[in-house]
């Protein structure tokens, strides 16, 4: 595929993973594919507080485009400085005038110029669909020159060719070893047991049942919960220490402090399987000892036994956590960190992006 591609990138923030937990695979695959020569415009709404959260400045590697979000004319003005992109990307969940942009951004579609709609939670968005068949994205998946979606397999492919789509390509999660590595532990994040997640209505009844009920039966041993949303009413153990919103540079360090850290898919995620989280990427590049709940396809990341401990509910959470030694965690977290580095980084993921929009450009111009 030739290089140098201009790409408009239409998502919920590059700059701040305040909630907003696209922010890291956003990162690692587009500063994969700048790194192969591709030129990167990403805009993104002021809206939801994320600028005031910000946890990077403007990347090298690509242009940040922050538009005012209070009215449609104002995203109107902002799409058509993206008419002369060779490739226009809109994401799901920007969060900000969804509708509006999965709408017009198809008018920028032109004889040069092809348009992608990149599903960051494609379960969530195929349940949305089969649950109100009239909802208006429905009309617009045909359109699209291709859906690219964040995980999902071939159930999620099948979905999307069913209803319509043209081409459907999952793009994984991956491991940006520059930005996710090994760390120094941190006695702030001490503990047996590390949760990093926000607290979301659809994952709640599955970090209960994962998290809070292995803290109680372990009430001698500190759990350490990350994220947004878990500071009040939210019945946690008294052992289960609550950080709140955990800034990424910090991320490696609760990875590493820990004697294990868990993944807690939410429930949509859970059922449809194939969507390992941007989470088991960041805690296996740094060596942690990871525990994830149990979803169809997790072998085809990650070896379970020996490179990662699957629990089907929260009792074999517990016995995972009373026969981890220091010695078989670090085991664990080794072989991860050397399967990830091997199949599992973002540039191994920017080359499939470049295969599926290699295909997709030659239909284009056929």
């Amino acid at each position: 595929m030739a290089a140098g591609l201009e790409i408009a990138f239409f998502g919920s923030s590059l700059v701040s993973a305040y909630w907003n937990g696209a922010a890291t695979y956003y990162r690692g695959i587009l500063s994969a594919l700048a790194q192969r020569g591709h030129s990167i415009t990403f805009y993104e709404p002021n809206a939801l507080d994320r600028q005031a959260h910000r946890d990077i400045d403007d990347p090298p590697w690509a242009r940040v485009v922050v538009y005012p979000a209070e009215t449609e004319s104002q995203l109107l003005q902002t799409l058509a400085s993206a008419r002369d992109a060779d490739v226009v990307v809109k994401a799901s969940g920007v969060g900000v005038h969804d509708e509006l942009l999965e709408r017009e951004v198809l008018g920028l579609k032109r004889p040069h110029t092809s348009v992608i709609f990149w599903d960051v939670d494609a379960p969530a968005t195929l349940e949305r669909l089969a649950a109100n068949p009239a909802d208006p994205f429905a009309t617009c998946i045909p359109r699209y020159d291709m859906i690219l979606t964040y995980g999902g397999g071939q159930p999620v492919v099948a979905a999307y060719l069913n209803l319509g789509a043209r081409q459907c390509m999952p793009i994984y999660n991956a491991l940006d070893p520059s930005t996710h590595h090994r760390a120094e532990p941190d006695s702030r994040f001490e503990g047996l047991l590390g949760f990093l997640g926000n607290r979301l209505p659809d994952r709640e009844a599955r970090v209960r049942e994962f998290f809070f009920g292995p803290a109680r039966r372990f009430r001698d041993e500190a759990f350490v919960l990350g994220g947004s949303g878990w500071d009040q009413h939210c019945d946690a153990p008294g052992n289960v220490r609550r950080l709140g919103h955990v800034y990424s540079r910090d991320h490696n360090a609760f990875n590493c402090t820990p004697r294990a850290v868990i993944n807690i898919n939410r429930d949509s995620m859970a059922r449809t399987g194939f969507s390992p989280p941007t989470r088991v990427f960041e805690a296996a590049g740094a060596g942690a000892c990871l525990i994830v709940d149990a979803w169809e396809g997790i072998e085809q990341f990650l070896e379970p036994g020996r490179e990662v401990l699957t629990a089907r509910n929260g009792d074999e959470v517990c016995e995972h956590l009373a026969s981890l030694t220091a010695r078989s965690a670090r085991r664990i977290g080794d072989a991860a960190f050397r399967r990830v580095l091997a199949e599992h980084t973002y540039a191994h993921r920017a080359r499939d992006v470049e295969a599926a929009l290699n295909g997709g450009r030659k239909e284009l111009h056929a």
